[in-house]
């Protein structure tokens, strides 16, 4: 394994790293107990897994997003790319970190008598203008990130880390209601929501521009080198999600916490104490720094491929946006994006799964039509609902689906869809 493949390996850890990463291992230690490591298990395979599979799916299609729905129609996969990388980019995704930054790393740490509005505004322009500067030169990403934001963020998420498993001495709790009976699913599930293989697809691009411009063209080597990568940023994933989540098993003697943030805040303030919010404010702002700059990156390279815009153009546009929208609020943004997130996770994972497939099935197209029109209208149903839009009737449909109680409403149909899709085209 190469000096090259390493580096890319770290920089797609730290892309796929972002604040939302950080704080869903916390709650599940807290929730899990004594049953974490069955659910961690879980977690690191749905959460871990289908991003590094996306990431190896985008290098099977050779390299870029749109190819993944080509087999569906030209025009779907133009569309559902472009709506992708628009909701993980500057209307949802890039917004929400710069937000997710400013309330975790410096509210904390100043005073209520301050304008929030416009702190928040002064944070957000500074942050946006580090993203702006470092997305400039796509060609230096991976050893801005991959040489200097990574390590950095690697040791602080190792100070605290071992200072709270050091500190915080307290006996593992029983698990919560949802963890007794099948952990190991649970965690499954949650690393599900965390719609990571959402942004893989995002960032597939970016691993596959790194190699070629380190000589590296054959398809084959392709594959195998970004497969390499995957691993190294899934290992690095795994053993931060794990060391992260033992500070939520250890912080369930110390109280009831509403969510990962506030775990991880309380354990840095009790092992740390001043400093401690510092740290994980630290930790914060590069989280989210690295996965915004890799994110505008790709909108970059994606929309400069698929329209007549020049790169350095979609960046100032992307960044600019993202400024905007980062000011309406965390609630607002999430409220909107939710939804949205809902509605095309689903139909995502499906494209990815017949990807894979596509060496036995790439003749049989009616396969990815109805695989996809039959996941579309579930997870858009589900998605309005989620919105608070249910359509009398097709709800009570939704309801009554198999697995609709955990998310997975889709999952039957999309297998029937594509079993039609199978008959149709044999015939």
């Amino acid at each position: 394994m190469n000096k090259h493949t390493l580096l890319i390996g770290f920089t797609l850890f730290a892309l796929f790293f972002g604040a939302g990463n950080l704080i869903y291992p916390p709650t599940l230690g807290i929730e899990a107990g004594t049953s974490y490591w069955i659910a961690l298990s879980g977690f690191i395979l749905t959460g871990v897994g289908l991003p590094i599979i996306a990431v190896a799916a985008i290098a099977l299609v050779s390299n870029h997003t749109t190819e993944l729905g080509t087999q569906v129609h030209p025009i779907f996969a133009i569309i559902f790319s472009s709506i992708i990388y628009l909701a993980i980019g500057p209307f949802f995704g890039i917004p929400r970190a710069a937000n997710v930054a400013y309330e975790m790393s410096i509210t904390p740490l100043v005073t209520g008598t301050l304008n929030h509005s416009l702190m928040l505004f002064l944070f957000t322009f500074i942050f946006f203008v580090i993203v702006y500067w470092l997305s400039l030169n796509p060609s230096k990403l991976i050893d801005r990130i991959g040489q200097w934001l990574t390590p950095a963020l690697v040791i602080a998420i190792a100070a605290l880390s071992i200072g709270s498993l050091i500190v915080l001495d307290s006996p593992e709790q029983a698990p919560a209601e949802k963890y007794q009976d099948s952990p190991f699913f649970t965690g499954f599930l949650e690393g599900y929501l965390t719609m990571d293989a959402i942004a893989a697809l995002a960032f597939g691009i970016i691993v596959i521009t790194a190699f070629k411009e380190v000589g590296i063209t054959n398809k084959k080597d392709m594959v195998s080198f970004t497969i390499k990568a995957g691993l190294i940023a899934g290992l690095a994933l795994a053993l931060v999600y794990g060391s992260i989540g033992l500070i939520g098993v250890k912080m369930a003697a110390y109280g009831t916490f509403e969510n990962g943030g506030q775990i991880l805040s309380s354990a840095a303030e009790l092992t740390f104490g001043y400093y401690g919010n510092i740290l994980l404010g630290v930790i914060v702002a590069l989280a989210c720094l690295t996965t915004s700059i890799g994110l505008t990156v790709a909108c970059g390279q994606f929309f400069t491929k698929t329209t007549s815009i020049s790169y350095k153009m979609v960046v100032t546009i992307v960044t600019v946006v993202s400024l905007l929208i980062a000011n309406l609020g965390l609630n607002q943004i999430i409220a909107i994006s939710v939804p949205v997130l809902i509605a095309i996770y689903p139909i995502a994972i499906v494209l990815v799964v017949l990807t894979l497939m596509s060496k036995w099935i790439e003749n049989y197209k009616r396969i990815y039509r109805f695989a996809v029109l039959f996941t579309a209208v579930i997870s858009i149903s589900d998605g309005l609902n989620s919105f608070g839009l249910s359509i009398p009737g097709i709800q009570q449909v939704m309801e009554s689906l198999p697995l609709y109680s955990i998310g997975l409403a889709w999952l039957i149909p999309s297998i029937l869809g594509g079993a039609l899709g199978w008959v149709l085209d044999k015939d």
